[in-house]
């Protein structure tokens, strides 16, 4: 009986010492956003601007910026499931979340992806 009581504390343990690790909590305030484009538009353009700016001012180097050209790379539009462009997918932290345009409402930016300043 004795050893079954300490096979059930060792899982216990285990998970108490696994939510207080320090690489989640770095993990989580880390960005990875994708921004789908469609060749060198105005909008495209104008979106990449507002990105960079947007993560610059508000996500302070703890980001990265993936740009796809969905006239190079059309098959990659099928699994963000990209309907209208240019559409920005925050693929990291989770949940996964998107906003359709180029981004020049900063404040609905925010909201819509969740972004959250660094202190």
């Amino acid at each position: 009986m004795k050893t079954s009581t300490a096979t059930k504390k060792t899982p216990g343990s285990q998970k108490s010492s696994a939510k207080k690790s320090p690489a989640k909590t770095s993990r989580s305030d880390f960005f990875i956003l994708r921004l789908y484009i469609a060749g060198q538009t105005p909008n495209s353009v104008t979106a990449i601007a507002n990105l960079k700016k947007l993560c610059e001012d508000k996500l302070k180097g703890k980001y990265r910026i993936e740009v796809v050209d969905l006239l190079e790379k059309p098959q990659l539009a099928k699994g963000d499931q990209i309907i209208a462009i240019p559409t920005l997918v925050r693929r990291l932290p989770p949940p996964v979340k998107k906003i359709i345009g180029n981004l020049s409402k900063v404040e609905s930016v925010i909201v819509g992806l969740d972004l959250q300043p660094v202190r």
